[in-house]
């Protein structure tokens, strides 16, 4: 009987998170903290070092929500690595939602059972998948008056391997047709909603888009932060990026995948961004392990952003746009 009240405890609790709404504070700002390529191992040592920054960044800077960007689990079985990775950041009680990267589904349960598994967790506010194997969805954040959407955030599944989707194709997935046809239906009708102004946007998956590569070799795109590998881009473009540019809403696109990574770089007025690789040393890394920073503020086109390592030290602290924006030299005081 105690363990039935436990599990009904348990379960309402979940519910009850899940239907937390997001809102700006009274100060009009909203945190957000992307932790990426947990890559978690249960019973390895080297990933107590995951779980102790994910415990450490998210008490020191006390976010809205937390954001993981995929490559959570990296052990069989699949399902008791992903427990045991929630109650780490359950405990903390953050707001949160996970995404999957390309190896989440190879620990021996597919992407649609680890979303449920996801779902039972206290502090999990990802809507129930609807028979899909890993949804697309959006999260809104309402106003810090609680009237109306001022905000939203596009949260995407960039799935793994080429060749799962077009055969004799190498390397990594694309997001599909279906999906830019998807995020140009929603940020259509949010733009509608809002009388016909794009509301402020960012977008969460896993695998960078192809242009993370071309805006880092484009001599006028800046570029802060650390790139110690080429982007593991797919091969094939679908479309996402441009279709982004002209809904006019997403201001930055935040992935991982990419260990030695944390940079970000405006490029055709969109901020690509990597998270900070948070998990030990089960996978390669030369970055000491840490946390993004996003926040947002309440009606602008424009967000702070920076890197919390953990131990303490914060990097790169940069504001969007004008962080990025190159000023005229020809009006510059002399000096």
């Amino acid at each position: 009987m105690k363990q039935i009240i436990f599990l009904f405890l348990f379960l309402s609790m979940a519910v009850l998170s899940q239907a937390q709404s997001l809102k700006f504070n009274r100060n009009g700002e909203f945190k957000i903290l992307q932790f990426t390529d947990v890559h978690y191992k249960l019973g390895d040592p080297r990933s107590d070092a995951a779980l102790q920054c994910i415990r450490e960044v998210t008490a020191a800077e006390k976010p809205d929500l937390v954001i993981f960007t995929g490559d959570n689990v990296y052990s069989r079985p699949g399902d008791a690595a992903m427990r045991s990775l929630l109650e780490t950041i359950s405990q903390t009680g953050a707001s949160f939602v996970m995404l999957f990267g390309n190896h989440d589904e190879e620990q021996g349960f597919n992407n649609s059972q680890l979303y449920d598994i996801i779902r039972t967790a206290r502090h999990n506010i990802q809507p129930d998948r609807k028979g899909a194997l890993s949804p697309d969805y959006t999260l809104e954040i309402a106003s810090s008056q609680g009237k109306g959407t001022a905000a939203v955030l596009y949260c995407m599944d960039s799935h793994s391997y080429a060749n799962h989707q077009l055969k004799g194709e190498k390397g990594y997935a694309w997001l599909t047709y279906d999906q830019v046809n998807w995020y140009r239906e929603k940020s259509a009708a949010y733009t509608a909603a809002n009388n016909g102004q794009p509301l402020p946007a960012l977008a969460f998956f896993h695998i960078p888009v192809p242009e993370f590569n071309e805006a880092a070799q484009t001599e006028d795109d800046i570029l802060i932060g650390h790139r110690m590998e080429k982007a593991c881009a797919p091969k094939l473009n679908s479309g996402m990026f441009t279709a982004m540019k002209m809904g006019g809403d997403v201001m930055g696109i935040f992935c991982g995948h990419d260990h030695d990574n944390d940079y970000t770089v405006m490029h055709h007025g969109i901020l690509l961004g990597y998270g900070r690789f948070t998990g030990g040393n089960t996978e390669y890394n030369h970055l000491r392990n840490g946390g993004r920073v996003i926040v947002l503020k309440e009606g602008q086109r424009g967000f702070d952003t920076w890197i919390h390592q953990r131990g303490g030290e914060i990097l790169d602290k940069t504001t969007y746009p004008d962080s990025y924006v190159k000023d005229d030299w020809t009006k510059r005081p002399n000096r």
